[in-house]
């Protein structure tokens, strides 16, 4: 059963890795003068030289521009992995998300029954101010872009819902049975890299990150703050599923935890001579205890973070071995808004450790990974692992190993139980999404009584009667889950809950509901103890 989850979420974790992972050491705002020099070679290549020529001389007009990119790729393709063109269409997407912010309405969406429903409303974002509510249903934009239907596509959505800063858009709703029109003043739209800040309990704080943009390190201090005056002793640092992103904040959040002028990492390539990124400043939480989450899906600055973090002794590393990227891209812009980002340098842990995983048999097989980790049982039994590479000592005598990864501390398996193939169905499908989103619709006077997720943690749970809705909402989709096993009901039970928490709070709610159930949250904390 868990070979069938991993199967079916093994492409969008690796196409998230990669695509955020990808992106370490890469410079928003990039030098341009030297950075691109190289592309003012005049010397004319053979590839420049084909290409002239099926412009001119072929038997057919083709357009050579759609045999650029696959021409691009094919270089690529004989270079790492994380060396990736980016065309033109795709690059404002991928930037946005490393700058954090993108421009318009400010409101989290679905598709159901093919209606375009309003599931979130970012708080004091222009929805919010112009009074769209959650369970609105958007059907036009401007009286002239119908929204409904089965042709109908999120990405169509977005381009027509997103704009430019101060510019505005009209949008057609039904609010209950009643038909409105809404204008909205688009906005700057915040994408958090941090998920949640909250106290686990009276001493230990706990502050989950899912990615390294340019506004993370910001995001990581005001968190602080906000632990600190709820008086902090020792924390927990949440880097599972984190992909990673721009390196230089994670060496800024680093610094926060490490004395001195201690050394966090440092890069160095072929045409990239050695750069050293060390402390320079006092750090919020140099002395208190600190466990750092992992598992294999933590990548790029997650791994600069938490290998810095491990070779200096200052945290325990809990969970599973981490992606195993240690590439160092720099974005160079082209002359048609499309970009190349191509792996400069290799970056290495304080110790010396350079963690990237072989690639030489191919993108195919270095996809593959994960996948094998789960086959050779690694994901499952810890010890099934044999450290990879040079053996490096920490200062207090700890065996640390560079090749493939951040190899935790502390193991702690990948959970499968409960999830047989109806359940995931459940969530591939966006079934219990769906009902706990339609349910809180239902509900919502009673629930917005609560003021906060520890209080709805403690006075309200769902039960037999929400189970058998379920049951009858799932048959829409075609699954069938009254006969699963007890184990399965209940993680599904759970999962609800969390997702209830998460459409009232979003994804502070989401983990505080979901973390008193987690069994990494668990071996942190007796870590802590």
């Amino acid at each position: 059963m868990a070979r069938k989850k991993l199967q079916v979420w093994l492409p969008l974790i690796f196409s998230v890795v990669m695509a955020a992972g990808m992106m370490i050491g890469y410079q928003l705002r990039a030098k341009t003068t030297g950075g691109n020099s190289f592309l003012q070679n005049n010397n004319v290549s053979p590839l420049q030289e084909v290409m002239g020529l099926i412009k001119n001389k072929y038997v057919d007009n083709v357009n050579t521009d759609s045999l650029e990119e696959p021409a691009i790729t094919g270089v690529l393709n004989r270079l790492d992995p994380h060396s990736v063109y980016i065309p033109a269409q795709d690059l404002q997407a991928l930037n946005e998300d490393l700058q954090g912010n993108f421009q318009g309405i400010g409101i989290e969406f679905q598709v159901i029954n093919d209606t375009v429903n309003v599931m979130n409303v970012i708080p004091d974002g222009p929805s919010f101010k112009a009074g769209v509510q959650i369970g609105d249903k958007i059907i036009s934009v401007n009286d002239t872009v119908n929204l409904t239907g089965k042709d109908i596509g999120t990405a169509d959505i977005r381009k027509q819902l997103r704009g430019e800063d101060g510019s505005a858009v009209t949008i057609g709703i039904v609010r209950g049975s009643e038909p409105k029109k809404i204008k909205i003043t688009r906005g700057v739209i915040p994408l958090y890299s941090l998920d949640a800040a909250y106290m686990l309990d009276s001493v230990t704080g706990y502050i989950k990150l899912n990615k390294f943009a340019e506004t993370t390190y910001r995001e990581f201090m005001q968190a602080m703050e906000k632990l600190h005056a709820q008086h902090i002793q020792q924390l927990v640092l949440d880097l599972r599923e984190n992909g990673g992103g721009i390196m230089q904040q994670a060496v800024n959040i680093a610094d926060e935890f490490l004395s001195d002028d201690k050394l966090i990492v440092y890069t160095q390539g072929e045409h990239s001579p050695r750069a050293d990124y060390r402390c320079s400043k006092d750090g919020v939480f140099e002395k208190g205890r600190l466990v750092v989450l992992v598992d294999e899906t933590s990548a790029s600055a997650s791994e600069i973070l938490a290998g810095a973090l491990q070779d200096w002794d200052r945290a325990t590393i809990v969970g599973r071995r981490t992606f195993g990227k240690g590439l160092v891209q720099q974005q160079f812009n082209l002359s048609d808004r499309s970009a190349l980002r191509l792996t400069i340098a290799r970056y290495y842990t304080p110790l010396g450790r350079n963690i990237q995983k072989p690639y030489d048999k191919g993108r195919e097989q270095y996809e593959q990974e994960l996948m094998n980790r789960y086959h050779d049982g690694e994901l499952l039994v810890g010890d099934t692992s044999k450290p990879a590479g040079q053996a490096f000592k920490t200062p207090s005598g700890h065996l640390v190993y560079g090749g493939g990864g951040i190899t935790p501390d502390i193991f702690v398996p990948y959970d499968t139980s409960s999830q047989p193939r109806k359940v995931i169905q459940l969530f591939t499908n966006g079934t219990l999404r769906n009902f706990v989103y339609n349910y809180y619709i239902g509900h919502r006077d009673q629930l917005q009584q609560f003021k906060s997720p520890g209080e709805l943690m403690k006075k309200y749970a769902l039960g037999e009667n929400e189970w058998k809705q379920l049951q009858n909402f799932a048959l829409r989709d075609s699954v069938d889950i009254k006969n699963l096993e007890a184990s399965a009901k209940t993680f599904v039970m759970q999962q609800m809950q969390n997702l209830l928490a998460r459409q009232i709070w979003r994804n502070e709610g989401y983990y505080e509901f979901a973390n008193a159930s987690d069994p990494v949250i668990k071996k942190a904390l007796e870590v802590l103890k």
